[in-house]
């Protein structure tokens, strides 16, 4: 009877510490549970720091060799232009010529009296970003020489890229966390509360963007970090 007795009393006195044990993880569950979850956004505007320039050649006739010779001719002019202005040799790069034969066009309807359509395409790559924008505005002085540079192919467009991100990537993630913990800390405040630790953090991709349409050698840099905090009492 007294070990009977004995048993029960430590099941109740298991049970009450037991208890008592679940209450206090539900509770500190609860408080966990209290949780903001706020962004901080970060932009910078920067100087693109490459180009790629396409200088795009054409020229029509029915003589091929002859056709050949004068795209050359061309190509070797362009090249001493810009050499002319300060560029590289491994900042150009020419391509072989493209040869449209019209005749051959199965599907096209086109009656031009050239047989023979020929593209040529040197491409500029260069990091000197203004002054390759100058030498584009004075591209013209070519026509002096006969040369004329074809544009609105899409395939050809001036491009401007920035490449230096991972030298700003950490000031920006810093920025963003920075932006976001004052929004938690503004909301914190508005409900009575204090901001806690973190409980997690996701950074968002970097995006890189020209800033406007007229201007594409300007690019905004932007990226979005997210973070949860806790809120104590």
């Amino acid at each position: 009877m007294k070990n009977w007795m004995k048993e029960a009393a430590i099941l109740t006195a298991g049970l009450v510490i037991m208890g008592f044990l679940l209450r206090s993880a539900v509770v500190n569950l609860k408080e966990r549970d209290r949780v903001v979850s706020v962004r901080g956004l970060a932009e910078k505007e920067v100087a693109a720091n490459k180009v790629t320039w396409p200088l795009v050649l054409k020229d029509l006739g029915n003589d091929l060799p002859e056709l050949y010779r004068r795209i050359s001719s061309k190509n070797k002019a362009v090249i001493e232009f810009l050499k002319k202005n300060g560029l590289k040799d491994e900042e150009i790069s020419e391509g072989a010529p493209e040869i449209i034969d019209m005749a051959a066009e199965r599907y096209s309807s086109n009656q031009s009296p050239y047989r023979y359509n020929v593209t040529s395409v040197i491409t500029v790559t260069s990091s000197q970003v203004d002054k390759i924008r100058k030498l584009i505005s004075e591209q013209g002085s070519l026509l002096q020489q006969g040369i004329a540079l074809t544009g609105g192919d899409y395939r050809y467009n001036v491009t401007y890229e920035y490449t230096d991100l991972n030298k700003i990537k950490p000031q920006m993630i810093e920025e963003a966390t920075r932006n976001a913990r004052e929004a938690a800390q503004k909301f914190a405040t508005d409900s009575d509360s204090k901001l806690g630790k973190i409980k997690s953090a996701r950074q968002g991709q970097f995006e890189i963007t020209d800033r406007d349409a007229n201007t594409p050698y300007i690019k905004k840099v932007r990226v979005v970090t997210g973070l949860d905090y806790y809120l104590e009492d």
